[in-house]
Order: C-alpha cells, then sequence, then structure tokens
C-alpha cells in the first residue's frame, strides 16, 4: 500500500500548480485547509455508514475517496507519506513491547477515557458535519 499512498502524493504535488478548472486536486488545493478537512470527514463519515450497513464495496469506494483526501491534506499541510509510515512504525514497537505497554497503556487508557468524558461526541454524522461548517 505505502508504493500506492507514495505515488498518490507525487501526483497531488504535481498537480498542486494545475489548473483548478480542469483538475479536482488542484481546485480542492486551493479551496483551502478547511475544506479540504471537510472533504476528510465526509468521506470518514461515509465509510462509516457504509460500513454499518454492510456494503462491503461502498466501503472500498469509500475508503479509496477517504485515503485520496487525505493525501491532499497531507500535501497541503507539508506532511509526507514517509513521515507517518516512520510514525507508524514507532507506535508498531510500541505495541511490539509488552514492558512499554505495561508501563503506558493504562495511562493512555485514562487519559483517553478522560478526554472523551470531558468532550461530548456529536451525536450524528449529520452534527458532525453541521458542526464543520458543512
Amino acid at each position: 500500500m505505502t508504493d500506492s499512498v507514495d505515488r498518490l502524493h507525487e501526483a497531488v504535488i504535481a498537480a498542486r500548480h494545475g489548473d483548478p478548472a480542469s483538475s479536482r486536486t488542484a481546485r480542492l488545493l486551493r479551496s483551502g485547509r478547511s475544506k479540504m478537512a471537510k472533504k476528510l470527514a465526509e468521506e470518514a463519515i461515509e465509510v462509516v455508514i457504509d460500513a454499518m450497513h454492510g456494503n462491503r464495496d461502498a466501503v472500498v469506494r469509500e475508503s479509496a475517496d477517504l485515503l485520496y483526501n487525505l493525501v491532499v491534506l497531507w500535501v497541503s499541510a507539508g506532511v509526507t507519506p514517509k513521515e507517518v509510515w516512520k510514525e507508524m512504525e514507532r507506535r508498531e514497537r510500541l505495541m511490539a513491547s509488552p514492558r512499554s505497554c505495561r508501563r503506558t497503556c493504562p495511562t493512555r487508557i485514562r487519559a483517553a477515557r478522560s478526554s472523551r468524558s470531558k468532550a461530548a461526541a456529536p451525536a450524528s454524522a449529520a452534527d458532525l458535519l453541521q458542526s464543520s461548517g458543512a
């Protein structure tokens, strides 16, 4: 998968200076991070809805859209796939270390529970979109 994401990243970078009239990517990159983040959230919600309905084919299609929009946001933010893979490798090492997990996992779980109880989650996908200014 990393090769596919790397190629997508390069294609998004190449399209960055393209004509917005003919390039969806150029148009999206010029629309600003807020719009890019909104598109990413919309695609994530679509994946969740399709998964909950058991629509496997739609999950595949919407996941591709989700990855595309994520990479567009990465380009806008100056993030490279290599940086993300490096972070994933770091986390993989942490998960593989029983000593590290014994030491840090209970703290992480308590912190996650605490932050969830302080910030109420939106009641629905529509609420999430509305709160993002959709």
